[in-house]
Parts: C-alpha cells; structure tokens; sequence
C-alpha cells in the first residue's frame, strides 16, 4: 500500500482498478482509472453534501461548511477530512481525529464520518479510506481507532467489523433534556 500523507495532493493506488459510476449491476472495470485520496478541497464540499443528502435524505449545508471549515486545514491538530476520487470525481470521504485522554483513553483516532456514494460501493473505496485515515492517525503516534455509530445502521456495523473492529471498552449512555 502507498505511503498515504495528509499532506499529499493525490494517491494512487498502483494497480487498483476503479470502477465506473453507474447504477448497480452495470459496473465494469474502468481503464487506467485509478482511485485517488487526497485531503478534501472547497471545491470538493459540493459533493459531499449531495452524497450525504442522498444516503441520509437530509441536506445539510451548514452543517458540511462547519465540519470543512473545522478540518480542512488543520492536519497540524490531528483532525483529518479526506476524500475518494475516480477521475477527480468525489466518491466518498472520511473524517476524523486525534483526541486525547477523554474517558480515562490513551490518545486515539476516531472515525466519526464515512461514505461511499451508494453507485461506487463494493469496490473497496471505503476500506481504502478507512486505510488511509488510519495511517494519519499511525503517523500522530496513536495505536487504537475507535468509533460510533447507531445499532441500527447495519451497513455501517457491518463494514466496521469486515476491517477487524469489534465492540470497545466504553459504554454510551445517553439521556433526554427537558426543554
């Protein structure tokens, strides 16, 4: 696997073949198509927000513009926001961080954001984010990633787990607010 910096403008996979977008079941490899990760870009943020509207249903603008603004630029934190392409098309991303010692937790990565566009799954872009990010994390000195997500959302366990992660030590309690 490349060296994968936060720094770099562009990685490609040597020898991956992309696969075209297109509706499910009409995918086929695509020549000299490689899958490149790079830090995501303002250029970028368009994109994600339409991907993220199109799996959730929800547009969230001020939402993405405040995450963008929040990690765009600040690998120097441990914070990172990284983005698939195929042929400088955003395919997915991912986002996270360093965080230290919260919880009584030796400092360690967490993944709190990770999407493939729905035509662009199952050709191991995910599993090359989740690479990625874990490099960054390998190169701020943390050893253990960790993350969160809603039982209900099987997909997303179910890819968590096909990567070797399993339940953690810690215990999410949670409680309404009256307003």
């Amino acid at each position: 696997m490349s060296k994968i910096t936060p720094q770099s403008a562009n990685v490609e996979r040597p020898g991956r073949v992309a696969r075209q977008l297109g509706p499910p079941g009409t995918r086929t490899p695509a020549a000299n198509t490689a899958l490149g990760i790079r830090p995501v870009r303002r250029g970028d943020l368009n994109a994600v927000i339409e991907m993220d509207a199109m799996v959730t249903g929800i547009e969230k603008r001020d939402y993405w513009n405040s995450l963008y603004r929040r990690y765009a630029d600040a690998v120097a934190t441990g914070q990172h926001f990284l983005v698939a392409t195929i042929s400088e098309k955003v395919v997915g991303f991912v986002i996270g961080e360093v965080r230290d010692w919260e919880f009584g937790s030796a400092p360690c990565g967490w993944v709190f954001a990770i999407d493939v566009r729905p035509d662009a799954r199952l050709s191991g872009t995910a599993t090359e984010l989740l690479q990625a990010i874990c490099q960054c994390f390998r190169k701020a000195g943390v050893s253990k990633v960790r993350t969160l997500l809603s039982r209900e959302n099987t997909l997303i366990l179910s890819f968590f787990r096909s990567q070797g992660m399993m339940i953690g030590p810690f215990i999410p309690l949670e409680m309404d607010l009256e307003t």
